[in-house]
């Protein structure tokens, strides 16, 4: 069995999508107005990206320990990933380290989601 698609919600799709497509490189595949875009990653996996729904309870927040991950091959493209957050204008804070076996860097972005960029280089 094989995770083959996401659907994430997010407070702006617009956003969203460009941040997607240039930090992760992932491609439009198709977007329907400003309620939801589909988008592969040229491996197999599929996000789907849809607006959250607005609501009066200030209650669109993903709970604390929710996160999305990514493994990379290499140390260096850990490093690589946090200097091109900086040209993104993503801060970030803390540098990437070693956390339980992997060299990791953890941000967040996108009004609140966190995000793990991981390498367990042996």
């Amino acid at each position: 069995m094989k995770l083959n698609h996401l659907n994430l919600c997010v407070n702006d799709l617009s956003d969203a999508v460009v941040f997607f497509q240039n930090l992760f490189e992932f491609r439009l595949i198709e977007q329907k107005g400003t309620a939801i875009a589909v988008m592969d990653d040229l491996n197999g996996f599929t996000l789907v990206l849809s607006s959250m729904p607005a609501r009066s309870d200030d209650n669109n927040q993903y709970p604390k320990d929710f996160h999305l991950g990514f493994y990379v091959s290499t140390t260096s493209e850990v490093d690589e990933f946090h200097k091109k957050l900086t040209g993104f204008g993503i801060g970030t804070d803390t540098t990437p380290k070693m956390i339980r076996g992997g060299y990791t860097l953890y941000f967040t972005a996108l009004e609140g989601i966190l995000f793990e960029i991981t390498c367990f280089e042996k």
